[in-house]
């Protein structure tokens, strides 16, 4: 209004430093050459997209997956023979749309896998929605092509129902039919993608300055901030000032795929960078910028932004307000709290609840963060009578202790779907009993020895509680879990015994688990079943 009365523009810039930066990012049309394509992997959970990627590296990366999900995305360089392409795998289950759409933006092809057995499902339509809305094109692998229940002809005409028309139609959209798990047609596939690229022209100038994308960030013992890219203009090189997001950072080391420490990272590499000084936003931009200083300026001015933006949100929430609407009449709500171990895994949870839809019960996350849950964490859901949400973490021990006297109800989830079917149930008055966990005790590890039929024992000192053979353990390291295990063996001297209190010394083994180290803590519980309601 002001700007008008006395006849200005007004002009809203994206962020802090948006303009300079952008001027910084102009390459030159002469110095652009071929590059390699970055390729998504995408489709419907159980298809196959995984076991894909898995029979192009020649190498098993499923192991470990929760639920037989891919839990994070992951970007791989593979050399064809005839060139190198870059694949990004996105999970593949309904809750990672967020995942998936972000994979579209920095990819020029979708590979969407479609399962013989199967056909199209619910989520093979919305990674087409994606690549549409990303204007990408698509080339469509029909996996399982081995079972006998294999129907390809139908996956075809569900396609065309699609529009999606492959060649052998008279269409434009190439298919190929694979087998992953016998590697049928692989080669053929990636030939594909070659071809198709080509057709595209894909160019980017590596001597301009570097520009990428954050794929993923998070926080590793001994590495410090680990951020995952992919490199779209110029050469990143060590020793290179960047802003990512609201964080800065010199390139401290750079990593590819397979932990291999590498010296540039030219266009289209997936690329880990170890440096930053916080940790980005999966999707931000990753900007190469001249000087130290021009990069804390524009990190400093971003950050504090958007800890006013932050504060001015959490300052709305009030227990006084949620109760007057509630007693108004108005849309009751359910307040979360949202910690993950990676800031994707939070994106797409968030996108997932926002898509329930109930006229009774309004979700509101009042917070969201990556790490352990805290004691902040704990205390803001105390007192805004909120629920929080644990995807692969957990509390600290002090937070768990704070919970407890505060009735603060908190969950844990390795499968995000788990916690959407949870919130879902809640909100409909159908949840059913779960699984709770009890703290019993927590011990120190003073000496780790080895014994014959058992393997590693941990030496502990029990340091609050009760140890208990027929409970389960948490391996914590220097604030991290490491593992967690039923509990093997529990002796006191050479005997075996039922439980051993604080203040006493015993031998702990846990299954699974045999390095153990002086000065990890071990923390005890029981797990039981309890008829709980989010209200």
């Amino acid at each position: 209004m002001i700007a008008d009365d006395y006849d200005y523009q007004v002009e809203f810039t994206e962020s802090y430093g948006h303009d300079l930066l952008r001027e910084k990012r102009r390459s030159k049309p002469e110095q652009m050459a071929t590059r390699p394509p970055v390729v998504t992997i995408m489709g419907h959970v159980d298809h196959g997209k995984t076991s894909l990627l898995d029979a192009i590296r020649k190498s098993k990366i499923i192991a470990g997956e929760k639920g037989g999900i891919t839990q994070h995305i992951g970007a791989y360089e593979v050399d064809t023979g005839r060139g190198l392409i870059t694949f990004i795998d996105t999970p593949g289950h309904e809750a990672f749309t967020a995942m998936r759409a972000r994979g579209a933006q920095v990819t020029d092809i979708v590979i969407l896998v479609v399962a013989a057995d199967d056909g199209i499902m619910p989520q093979t339509i919305e990674a087409i929605n994606h690549a549409r809305a990303a204007d990408v094109p698509l080339i469509i692998a029909i996996n399982k092509v081995d079972l006998p229940q294999a129907n390809i002809e139908r996956v075809k005409r569900e396609l065309l129902k699609q529009n999606i028309v492959l060649e052998e139609y008279g269409g434009n959209v190439q298919g190929v039919e694979i087998s992953a798990k016998l590697g049928t047609n692989i080669d053929r596939l990636l030939e594909m993608i070659l071809f198709q690229s080509e057709l595209m022209d894909l160019k980017a100038d590596a001597d301009a300055p570097v520009r990428g994308v954050v794929l993923e960030a998070r926080k590793e013992e001994g590495r410090g901030n680990v951020v995952t890219a992919i490199i779209q203009q110029g050469t990143l090189r060590l020793g290179d000032v960047f802003i990512a997001g609201n964080n800065y950072g010199h390139v401290r080391a750079l990593l590819n795929e397979r932990n291999k420490k590498i010296d540039t990272a030219p266009p289209s590499t997936p690329v880990v960078v170890l440096g930053c000084a916080g940790l980005p936003n999966a999707g931000e931009n990753f900007v190469q910028v001249d000087d130290d200083r021009t990069a804390r300026e524009i990190a400093f001015k971003r950050q504090q932004y958007q800890r006013e933006k932050d504060r001015r949100v959490v300052q709305r929430i009030s227990l006084d307000d949620l109760y007057k609407q509630i007693k108004e009449g108005a849309v009751k709500e359910l307040p979360l709290i949202i910690k993950a171990d990676m800031d994707g895994s939070i994106g797409a949870l968030i996108d997932s609840l926002s898509s329930i839809e109930s006229d009774e019960v309004k979700i509101n996350i009042i917070h969201r963060g990556v790490g352990v849950i805290n004691e902040s964490d704990v205390l803001l859901a105390s007192a805004s009578n909120a629920v929080i949400i644990g995807f692969h973490s957990n509390p600290t021990p002090r937070a768990q202790q704070i919970a407890k006297s505060e009735k603060v109800d908190i969950r844990h989830y390795d499968i995000i779907y788990r916690a959407i079917d949870d919130i879902k149930a809640a909100m409909a008055g159908l949840l059913e009993p779960v699984i709770v966990e009890r703290e019993m005790g927590e011990a120190e590890v003073r000496q780790v020895f080895s014994v014959s039929k058992v393997g590693a024992v941990a030496g502990c000192y029990v340091l609050s509680g009760t140890i208990t053979r027929n409970g389960k353990a948490r391996v914590r390291r220097g604030g991290n879990v490491i593992h967690q295990g039923a509990i093997s063996s529990l002796k006191r001297f050479k005997d075996d015994v039922r439980e051993v209190q604080a203040g006493f010394e015993c031998g702990i083994g846990v299954t699974g688990f045999s390095d153990f180290r002086e000065g990890d803590r071990l923390e005890a519980f029981v797990e039981e079943a309890q008829s709980k309601k989010i209200e």
